[in-house]
């Protein structure tokens, strides 16, 4: 077993803040009422909510009535396009979204398609970018919804989202940004960012798994995709989870007050590393170079495996990724780095690299000690 673990794999998930435990553990013990519950510790349970909620909007400078708290980012994303899709059917029944959407993404809007709904799927460029023209021209009378990342969660690439916005805001056709890998790390001000539904998921900004938030902008009409009670303002049934609510809320705020003085420090880090790795023979940066998440440093490397590399990082006590989390156990090249362009001989070498707030100097120098040695050795053994 490695001595240390060098956790570079936030894109995945997040370590939960101790401080964002502190404040859920009242609600994990002693404060266990049911939030639709009239007695006392009921009422305090819909008080916290409620407390978590405006917290969250301030965050994202909405109304507190705006914001749902669901089961995880994935939830959000599909109560955002099936909720808007079935309420909108009688509109139109067209989608246009980008082809590197997260799966939560791409696979509602397939689902979708046995109903009769179409889609438009968004080519990118070399660098993972979606074209706002591109978007303004997919628009026909009969799209109902527009949906685009805020920044991808493999390559690290940031779409230009205020733009998009402002076009479909002209059109009259809701908007919708999965901002999973953008909470806590770029602005989430739903007014300067024209959305009109947004989803986050708490553990990829140190809050607790199974917790997401989705913002809908005020007059958005969408149908619950859970049925069995009126929580959520109708939006989505289920007994409230008072802890993981008043986590998340409370990891965003952290999250957004600790921003201007750790983005930087992480951005040193992350351009130490992209800078050594590139030192390596058939090495290329995947994403855009310079719009891209603080964290991110992704790559491919020619003639080697991505898992292969894992493996070797893990003996090491490097945690790392060949790209999404939930299809890292997938042998099939990244559709993110095949919609870049990049042959099967690059897209099936790629390596992405994801930083946090507790990663130090030494932990980029120890994975810039061993890497080219990885890199060499495999390609030598031709996997």
């Amino acid at each position: 077993m490695p001595e240390r673990t060098i956790y570079l794999d936030h894109a995945a998930t997040t370590p939960l803040d101790a401080r964002v435990l502190d404040r859920m553990m009242p609600y994990l013990t002693s404060e266990y009422g049911n939030a639709s519950s009239i007695y006392t510790i009921g009422r305090h349970a819909m008080q916290a909510i409620d407390r978590s909620r405006e917290q969250v909007a301030e965050t994202l400078h909405c109304r507190p009535s705006e914001i749902a708290f669901v089961g995880c980012g994935s939830e959000s994303d599909n109560l955002a396009i099936k909720g808007m899709a079935f309420a909108s059917q009688k509109k139109g029944n067209h989608i246009i979204t980008s082809s590197i959407e997260h799966h939560a993404v791409l696979h509602t809007c397939q689902y979708l398609d046995r109903f009769g709904f179409q889609t438009t799927y968004l080519p990118v460029d070399e660098y993972g970018m979606v074209d706002p023209d591109a978007v303004a021209r997919a628009i026909t009378d009969q799209t109902i919804l527009v949906s685009v990342m805020y920044a991808n969660n493999e390559v690290g690439t940031i779409e230009p989202i205020a733009e998009i916005g402002r076009i479909c805001r002209a059109r009259k056709i809701p908007f919708h940004v999965d901002a999973v890998q953008a909470g806590g790390a770029l602005p989430l001000d739903v007014a300067e960012l024209k959305v009109d539904l947004l989803s986050l998921s708490a553990h990829k900004f140190n809050g607790p798994k199974g917790m997401g938030i989705l913002y809908t902008r005020q007059g958005m009409r969408i149908l619950p995709q859970l049925q069995g009670g009126s929580q959520e303002r109708g939006r989505r049934a289920g007994t409230e989870d008072v802890a993981s609510i008043v986590g998340a809320a409370e990891a965003l705020r952290l999250a957004y007050e600790e921003l201007p003085t750790a983005a930087p420090r992480i951005a040193l880090l992350r351009d130490r590393l992209i800078e050594g790795i590139l030192e390596i023979p058939r090495t290329r940066l995947t994403g855009h170079p310079t719009q891209r998440l603080v964290n991110n440093a992704s790559f491919a490397f020619e003639g080697v495996e991505g898992e292969s590399i894992l493996l070797n990082l893990d003996m090491l006590g490097i945690a790392a990724s060949t790209g999404s989390a939930c299809t890292s156990g997938s042998v099939e090249p990244s559709h993110v780095l095949i919609a870049l362009g990049l042959s099967s001989d690059w897209s099936h070498g790629s390596l992405r690299l994801t930083l946090g707030k507790k990663n130090t100097q030494e932990d980029i120098d120890y994975v810039l000690s061993v890497l080219p040695g990885i890199v060499e050795k495999l390609r030598g053994l031709g996997i």
